[in-house]
């Protein structure tokens, strides 16, 4: 057990007790040990809980860090903007040394008056580099209006050149810093600590939404339930600490970074859950329990005072979607040039190594609003492949309706090649321009699978397969059924071009790295 979890059991044995103090009205919380557990243990409980200030101290050095580098950005921005035609040409140490000055010290103000330097912003959303941005844009337009008007061209000149400069140094740290923090989460390290407040199946969606999606960088430091619900809780395997009349009390005993509230059951509950948490260091959550909807799809839109969570309707046509089919069309097309040459390499390959049988295999899948089509890929088996399947169906180890073997013995010499790198799906491509396929989506299914869809994962059908997706950058053959349809249904509910683009992108990562291909 890690020293967290050993400090969540350990304040598990405590019996939280309610004083009322009558005279003022002022209600505190007191933490008493139960009677077996003594002194000395509560103390190393609180010992063990402390290590939960971690991310609070990387936190803090990396927003020191990033002022340092942020002023740094500004000062090289700023001396190098001058030098240019259009800029200030300083001629002397004193007017270097001033320009030097406001760069250092005035970018990163402007940052901070974008609210860029907030520690809730930290590893969550994107925030942090929309700070940037609008920075960017503010001194631009701040600096513009007046310099436009004292004739100072020289001023507004720095200036446009030296705040891109300097956003683009900015941002760029932010990503690499970022991926950076990523990784060690994922590694276990440098995860927000949080109470998880709610009924039992509310709380038990989110920690396993916590423990599924590492991206959050959050640990279950512990839940909170009614208190009439406890039993269920502690039964349902979920480390109960205490009620939800006690979230403060105990999150200050566990030093946790936040608390997470869901499926509350009173209307003023989360009110006055936010009183009780002032003073405390610990960020308060609301999740809505809408889970896999993007955020520009949620909106908080006022109705006479009282605030409302608006979630958009996902779209399956529009012009967004023909932007889409445009991009398709130009990227395959302009692939297919470059890569030709690779696939005539790999026919001849295949033709070699295997006379029998021809150099494509041909497959019907079934595609967008459940058409069928013909699916296109380089050969990777034996000819007689299918009439083997049925032997050896015992040895299936794929998820779901899905058949995998990771050794499959049908698999020819240049298909295993083939198949460990992805290769042999390239001639989807001629898929993708006919608009059966396109270049991302869910995964083309065959038809026994669609029979045994359920009607939820049936919405996978909405829009048209992919030759990659969020299952090829996700671990591909490593998912389990259900994994692999959360992820389909969230692209589904979600797409976008940026999300396309980001999984493209991804796509070629995962390719190199082999993971899940087989």
């Amino acid at each position: 057990m890690s020293a967290p979890d050993t400090a969540v059991a350990l304040l598990g044995e405590t019996r939280l007790v309610e004083a009322e103090e009558h005279s003022d009205g002022v209600r505190t919380t007191a933490v008493e040990n139960a009677g077996h557990v003594g002194d000395a243990l509560e103390r190393r409980a609180r010992r063990l809980a402390g290590r939960a200030t971690d991310f609070r101290q990387w936190a803090r050095l990396y927003l020191r860090r990033l002022m340092a580098v942020d002023a740094l950005s500004g000062l090289l921005a700023v001396g190098i903007a001058a030098l240019l035609p259009p800029g200030l040409h300083p001629t002397t140490v004193t007017e270097w040394a001033v320009l030097g000055l406001i760069g250092a010290a005035g970018w990163p103000a402007w940052v901070a008056g974008a609210r860029g330097y907030r520690r809730h912003h930290v590893g969550v959303g994107s925030a942090e580099l929309r700070a940037v941005v609008q920075a960017t844009v503010l001194i631009i337009v701040v600096t513009a209006l007046p310099a436009t008007w004292l004739g100072i061209d020289g001023v507004l000149g720095t200036v446009v050149v030296a705040a891109p400069f300097a956003a683009l140094a900015s941002v760029g740290v932010r990503i690499g810093w970022r991926e950076r923090l990523r990784r060690s989460q994922r590694a276990g390290s440098n995860l927000r600590r949080m109470i998880m407040v709610g009924t039992p199946e509310a709380v038990q969606e989110l920690c396993s939404a916590v423990e599924r999606e590492p991206s959050m960088g959050m640990r279950v430091a512990g839940v909170c339930v009614p208190s009439d619900e406890m039993d269920r809780a502690r039964r349902m395997g979920l480390p109960v600490v205490g009620d939800v009349d006690h979230v403060a009390a105990i999150a200050s005993e566990l030093e946790c970074h936040g608390v997470a509230v869901t499926g509350a059951e009173r209307p003023t509950f989360v009110r006055h859950l936010a009183w009780s948490l002032e003073g405390v260091d610990a960020d308060l959550l609301v999740h809505p329990g809408l889970l896999d909807v993007a955020r520009p799809r949620m909106h908080i839109q006022p109705y006479s005072g009282a605030p409302m969570l608006h979630v958009e309707q996902p779209r399956f046509d529009g012009w967004t979607r023909r932007v889409k089919r445009a991009m398709d069309l130009v990227i395959t097309g302009v692939g297919l040039l470059i890569i030709s040459p690779l696939l005539a390499a790999i026919a001849l390959l295949i033709k070699i190594d295997d006379r029998k049988g021809p150099v494509i295999f041909k497959q019907t899948r079934i595609g967008v609003d459940g058409r069928p089509f013909t699916m296109l890929k380089f050969r990777s088996m034996c000819t007689d492949a299918e009439q083997k399947l049925a032997a050896l169906m015992a040895q299936n180890e794929g998820a779901g309706p899905l058949f995998k073997i990771e050794n499959d013995p049908r698999v020819t010499r240049v298909g295993r090649v083939l198949r460990k790198y992805s290769l042999d799906e390239l001639p989807q491509l001629f898929n993708v321009l006919a608009g059966s396929m396109s270049l991302v989506g869910p995964r083309p299914p065959l038809k026994s699978e669609v029979d045994e869809y359920a009607d939820p994962v049936r919405r996978r059908l909405k829009v048209v397969p992919g030759l990659t997706g969020m299952w090829q950058v996700s671990g591909r053959s490593l998912l389990t059924w259900e994994e692999s349809v959360r992820l389909d249904l969230h692209y589904v509910e979600n797409w976008s071009i940026g999300l396309d683009l980001m999984i493209i992108f991804k796509t070629a990562h995962a390719v190199l790295a082999k993971r899940g291909a087989f």
